[in-house]
């Protein structure tokens, strides 16, 4: 092992030891990763982000620590939260359907089913803010809320991408080409391929792209089924996330443009790449949406 790898081992831990530092379990050290509540840094060997030293003795230096920071990243499902809040379940999960109670993650049970999951923290300060009340203590829900819902509005998936693409644009950094595939993989492919200048460009986008949770095999019903809840369905949120590419493509165009493979003279041209796999398979895999229930 080289001096360089060492001295980057002493001043940058992996995820998995920083959790153990942390005193955390590895599913809240990731979602405080997600949150901003741990910071880290990009790998300079190429394996993923680390965090700093310095970071983690910062964590450990805070009152309270390490309980402090796991009450940050506590959750809670449709009973604990409703629990949490005083109310049924069957209130709280109007609530979150017409989007006042916004997810910060999700998992599938054994049976598909989609289960939302909340901050603790947060649910416990909507409950107490004054104007909240009568959306928690009044016998019958309010007539905006209940005729939204009658016609099958769930705001829980757009919430949580809305959440979520804070996250990835904050792991880009400052490199627009990283921004871009941040934004590129909330969208289905089709849409991608409409912003996108040829196949270069959407090379590069597969070559930046970050990693989205992952749940189950490629290409199993439960894989399939969270690439739904993952990709932007609603037309204004299609439209956003189309501009937002599209502006953030040019800007990156404009600093570095997509690279593309050097002219060789003694061999024919190359068509060029045709899309990353995983861009061309969820394309492929266009309109194969799984219904499921949702918790």
């Amino acid at each position: 092992m080289s001096n360089t790898i060492t001295m980057t081992d002493r001043l940058a831990c992996a995820p998995g030891r920083a959790a153990r530092e942390l005193d955390l379990k590895r599913s809240e050290f990731d979602l405080a990763v997600h949150l901003g509540l741990i910071r880290t840094v990009p790998d300079e060997g190429g394996g993923g982000r680390r965090v700093a030293r310095a970071e983690i003795d910062r964590l450990r230096a805070e009152d309270g620590f390490p309980g402090g920071l796991r009450e940050r990243v506590a959750t809670a499902g449709t009973n604990e939260g409703a629990e949490l809040m005083g109310v049924t379940p069957a209130r709280f999960t109007s609530l979150a359907r017409f989007g006042l109670l916004v997810p910060v993650t999700f998992y599938l049970n054994r049976y598909r089913t989609v289960v939302w999951l909340y901050l603790a923290e947060e649910l416990k300060q909507f409950a107490a803010e004054e104007s909240n009340a009568r959306l928690l203590t009044g016998r019958v829900t309010p007539a905006p809320l209940r005729a939204a819902l009658k016609t099958g509005l769930d705001r829980r998936p757009r919430n949580w991408r809305g959440r979520h693409i804070g996250f990835l644009l904050r792991q880009a950094g400052d490199d627009p080409w990283a921004q871009a595939a941040a934004v590129a993989c909330l969208l289905d492919p089709a849409d991608v391929a409409e912003v996108v200048q040829g196949p270069y460009e959407l090379a590069q986008l597969d070559r930046c792209r970050p990693r989205l949770p992952s749940h189950g095999a490629p290409g199993s019903p439960a894989a399939e089924l969270a690439e739904t809840l993952m990709t932007a369905g609603e037309p204004d949120e299609v439209a956003w996330f189309r501009t937002d590419l599209a502006h953030t493509i040019e800007v990156a165009r404009q600093e570095r443009p997509a690279p593309r493979p050097a002219p060789a003279d003694d061999r024919p041209a190359s068509p060029g790449p045709t899309g990353s796999p995983g861009l061309l398979g969820r394309l492929r895999r266009r309109g194969r949406r799984f219904s499921a229930g949702r918790m």
